[in-house]
């Protein structure tokens, strides 16, 4: 999995603040609130976010409506997680992570150990 372009974030932000699915029409009539663009090109970004399995998609007629197959959390987690692997020494990067956690990111860190402890711990 690797990172979203620049519109394929957007589409997803806005797909994830609906919570419920959604056609191309309706993100389309969103996104030109904020600006000009054409409805293949939105049709075409979510065909390539269901295409790498972002997305699921259902038939509505002549339309699909898509929803994301993951919270943005879970996907936001599983690019940390294959970033941390790419390193040639994960606990360094680890470190050098911890390092620069804000005070309120420690407490949201030792908040959610407290929740989920690593296993081995439980």
């Amino acid at each position: 999995m690797r990172g979203l372009g620049d519109l394929e974030a957007v589409i997803m932000d806005r797909l994830w603040s609906y919570r419920r699915p959604a056609s191309v029409r309706f993100v389309l009539d969103d996104l030109r609130k904020d600006r000009e663009i054409a409805y293949t090109t939105v049709m075409t970004v979510m065909d390539n976010l269901h295409t790498k399995g972002l997305l699921r998609r259902e038939p509505v007629g002549r339309a699909y409506i898509y929803e994301p197959v993951a919270s943005k959390e879970a996907y936001t987690a599983q690019l940390m997680r294959e970033v941390l692997a790419s390193g040639a020494n994960p606990a360094a990067t680890l470190v050098h992570f911890l390092e620069r956690l804000t005070p309120e990111e420690a407490v949201a860190l030792e908040a959610a150990l407290r929740v989920y402890p690593p296993k081995g711990s439980r």
